[in-house]
């Protein structure tokens, strides 16, 4: 009973990772398409535990052979019906486990944050100039660049390197002078309005 509960268990995880797996490849997908259209760039920043979820990965690589050696024992010595059923959950759990942490995880942080000719890549996706309603920059140990879309109330957010802090900022004014990005505004506005002003 308590085996059943686990497989079943390893198989919705299973799901879930398979899912996070195609999302990550569908995102290096675009990012492969697009990345002739940089402008400023650089990569995603590892996660504050990187090390041990590569460790996770290998963990779930050596897991995953000798759940693929029981199970090939298993249709050898079973009905191959019997053998798939009881031991292909766990394999197809552990399996999308150890294809995110090993493979899709270091992927995704291949992906160049910053700006394209279209957009800008933050840490959760693409975002369309056309698409950018507002922009913030939160300083800190790490400025970051806050943009909320104008079609979802979603903001997004961009850690920028000291290294290109300046030449970031700059790009983005460019962009609203261009009126590649058009900020929206809320309130009464007297006067005359640069949206430049507002990065």
């Amino acid at each position: 009973m308590l085996v059943d509960v686990a497989r079943r268990i390893l198989l919705v995880m299973g799901v879930g990772f398979l899912i996070a797996n195609l999302r990550i490849g569908l995102e290096t997908f675009r990012f492969l398409k697009r990345r002739s259209s940089a402008i400023l760039t650089w990569r995603g920043s590892k996660p504050k535990y990187y090390g041990m979820q590569l460790g996770l990965g290998v963990v779930l690589g050596i897991l995953l052979v000798y759940d693929a050696v029981v199970l090939v024992r298993a249709m050898e010595s079973e009905q191959v019906q019997t053998a798939i059923a009881r031991r292909a959950p766990q394999v197809f759990g552990v399996g999308m486990m150890f294809l995110y942490y090993g493979y899709a995880l270091p992927l995704s942080l291949r992906i160049g944050r910053g700006f394209y000719a279209d957009g800008i890549w933050s840490e959760n996706g693409f975002v369309p100039y056309q698409n950018i309603g507002a922009v913030s920059w939160r300083e800190g140990k790490e400025p970051a660049l806050v943009i909320v879309s104008r079609l979802r109330n979603l903001a997004r957010r961009l850690p920028v390197p000291g290294m290109h802090y300046a030449a970031a900022r700059r790009l983005l004014l460019d962009k609203i002078a261009a009126h590649d990005i058009q900020l929206m505004h809320t309130g009464l506005e007297l006067g005359a309005h640069d949206e430049r002003d507002d990065v």
